[in-house]
């Protein structure tokens, strides 16, 4: 597609028409202005008559199409934020979304404050956004972080090295190499793959095609994953020990009742999200 623009306001009105007539959001074209001028979103706004560098128009236009055949706006930029900070994102690792960031927020808000030096793990990571996130904002926190998927934790350790974060990280399925070193944690924290199978042809092309298909699809129910992780706490938690979830919508119930079965005298609590959509739970265990 060939297009010539003279001014950014032209640049940004023509993307954001073009996306929107392709069934995308008018909002990316905002976000993939500012990545190829290098702007903020207030520096954008106030050069909105500013001539538009012609050495650019090919590139932004190439970022636009990229978009509308589905390239996520993250993927083609190569970050996210995520709780005030930066992180690097590629089609390896999941994208993350607020969401977990309510995690986060409730996870410090209930972390006893009697306790020094907890020892945290981040279970799946993906990009490392958890693990990174609470190494930076619990004080002496000890945290490592688990995934599968090698690719996934190089990025995850890209972004633990560029943010100045100290974290441990496994290659393995879920706690597993935790309990090959003999290494038992305070805190476990998870954002697993939860959508079940048949849900996962249901979502939009941008996700389905795009991120990752081992970070999306929990099996059959969506609860596999829970189980699998609930089935080895034992084995990886003190005596006493706190566990928090990421869960899809109607998940809640499903869980409670997982975790009840392996710890019966957990305190439990299930916590919705900005949206009123169940997305947390939380799980106080005596082992």
């Amino acid at each position: 597609m060939t297009k010539s623009f003279s001014k950014v306001y032209e640049a940004l009105n023509w993307a954001s028409s073009f996306l929107k007539e392709s069934g995308r959001e008018g909002e990316a074209a905002t976000v993939l202005l500012c990545y190829r001028l290098g702007f903020t979103r207030s520096e954008l706004y106030l050069n909105m008559r500013e001539s538009f560098p012609q050495e650019k128009v090919e590139l932004f236009v190439t970022d636009v199409e990229r978009h509308v055949s589905g390239t996520p706006v993250q993927y083609i930029t190569g970050f996210e934020e995520f709780y005030g900070r930066k992180f690097q994102v590629n089609n390896d690792v999941l994208i993350p979304r607020p969401e977990t960031e309510e995690l986060i927020e409730g996870v410090i808000k209930r972390l006893p404050s009697n306790k020094d030096h907890l020892r945290i793990v981040d279970v799946g990571t993906g990009s490392g956004i958890i693990a990174v996130t609470m190494t930076l904002e619990v004080e002496e926190a000890e945290v490592s972080a688990v995934d599968l998927s090698p690719k996934a934790l190089r990025v995850a350790k890209d972004n633990a090295q560029k943010l100045g974060a100290n974290v441990d990280f496994y290659e393995g399925s879920f706690l597993e190499p935790l309990i090959k070193v003999g290494k038992h944690v305070d805190v476990v924290i998870s954002n697993p793959p939860y959508i079940p199978r048949a849900e996962v042809e249901t979502l939009s092309d941008i996700v389905k095609d795009q991120e990752p298909r081992l970070a999306l699809e929990g099996g059959e129910d969506g609860l596999s994953c829970y189980r699998d992780i609930v089935s080895q706490l034992p084995q990886v938690v003190a005596s006493s020990a706190f566990v928090a979830f990421e869960i899809g919508s109607g998940q809640g119930k499903d869980l409670r009742s997982i975790i009840s079965s392996a710890f019966p005298n957990a305190k439990i609590e299930i916590e919705f999200d900005i949206n009123g959509k169940e997305r947390m739970v939380f799980a106080l265990l005596n082992n």
